[in-house]
């Protein structure tokens, strides 16, 4: 469940080495499939002009590759620290740096804390974040345009997933935890707050949706 994080224990998953490996990646074969997917959709409503909010966003790959495509800036928010310094070096070596502006806020937390953006991106993170209704309606209150997120599908194998990786992670003495949150209902947190959500994308182990206003 790379990329996803809960709150509780995030720091203690996604250390300095997961965060140098994510670079490094990234340096070498671009976005995974599904951040490629997500960055296309956004794509094709033009992003040129826009302010990016990204909750999760790791090394800030996705951003990095909106910033290339027109958008404005990038506000990342993120709860382990441990991304830091890979992602400024990403950004440095892109030019970009200017551009992008990294935070450790948990938006769900402290809807306060962070200013509203044209679009909203989260990548791999509603799936192990515990309050799926908060943190979609807090991001629901902070876009202006749309909102786009990936998950995985709720199905027998997934939660089979799901329920190994939690008692492995129990067994270790983390806190943190995955979820197959259900997709209806995190579809409908979106159209509660005045947007219109739809499936986008479904794939055999990444879904994407998207809600616009």
């Amino acid at each position: 469940m790379a990329g996803c994080c809960d709150p509780r224990g995030c720091d203690r998953v996604f250390g300095d080495r997961f965060a140098r490996r994510r670079a490094a990646r990234y340096r070498r074969k671009g976005l995974d499939r599904t951040a490629r997917r997500m960055v296309a959709l956004l794509a094709e409503r033009d992003v040129r002009g826009r302010t990016v909010l990204e909750i999760g966003g790791g090394v800030g790959e996705i951003g990095l590759e909106l910033l290339r495509r027109g958008a404005a800036s990038v506000t990342n928010l993120e709860l382990s620290p441990a991304y830091e310094v890979a992602a400024a070096a990403l950004a440095a070596e892109a030019g970009l740096s200017h551009r992008v502006d990294r935070r450790m806020v948990d938006i769900a937390a402290e809807p306060d804390a962070v200013e509203p953006a044209d679009i909203l991106v989260a990548h791999r993170v509603v799936c192990c974040y515990p309050d799926y209704a908060g943190l979609l309606g807090t991001a629901a209150d902070h876009t202006r345009r749309q909102v786009l997120f990936s998950f995985p599908p709720r199905n027998p194998v997934f939660r089979a997933v799901t329920a190994t990786e939690n008692a492995m992670l129990r067994l270790s003495g983390r806190e943190f935890r995955t979820f197959a949150h259900p997709p209806a209902a995190m579809l409908a947190v979106l159209a509660e707050r005045g947007l219109h959500p739809t499936l986008a994308h479904r794939g055999r182990v990444w879904q994407i949706a998207t809600a616009t206003r």
